[in-house]
């Protein structure tokens, strides 16, 4: 039978870390929470506009802001296109129809994902063309 060789332990090797330490860091604080919500809910009001700002100012400080401040950020580009595809579509009597329930659907998914990032919670909006990566 072959004897397993030991790996000595030098400082260049991982020590192993505790749950709670795994835990601590892949769970985002409450300001990275915060800011990631304000990403979701300022896109009710201000299309892409709130979620760039928010996200500029704030990627470079927490992953999760950045990641969802993309996933915002990407999802109100589709709901633009998205509408004005509809309002191209109102010549035909279709984007009557669609304009509202484009915006139904934007506010649905926008407090989804409000709710999803005050609980630190990663969200990825079901339908969304993903410009920034």
């Amino acid at each position: 039978m072959a004897k397993k060789e030991e790996i000595p332990q030098t400082p260049e090797t991982p020590t192993s870390t505790t749950p709670v330490e795994t835990v601590q860091q892949l769970e985002p604080d409450k300001d990275a929470r915060t800011m990631a919500m304000l990403c979701h809910l300022l896109a009710i009001f201000t299309s892409f506009l709130g979620p760039l700002i928010v996200w500029l100012i704030k990627k470079d400080q927490s992953p999760y802001v950045d990641k969802q401040g993309k996933e915002a950020l990407n999802f109100q580009i589709t709901v633009v296109i998205a509408s004005f595809v509809a309002g191209l579509l109102t010549l035909v009597c279709i984007g009557f129809i669609l304009l509202p329930a484009i915006c139904v659907v934007d506010l649905i998914f926008c407090i989804m994902g409000c709710v999803a990032a005050n609980k630190g919670q990663n969200y990825r909006y079901p339908v969304s063309l993903r410009f920034i990566k």
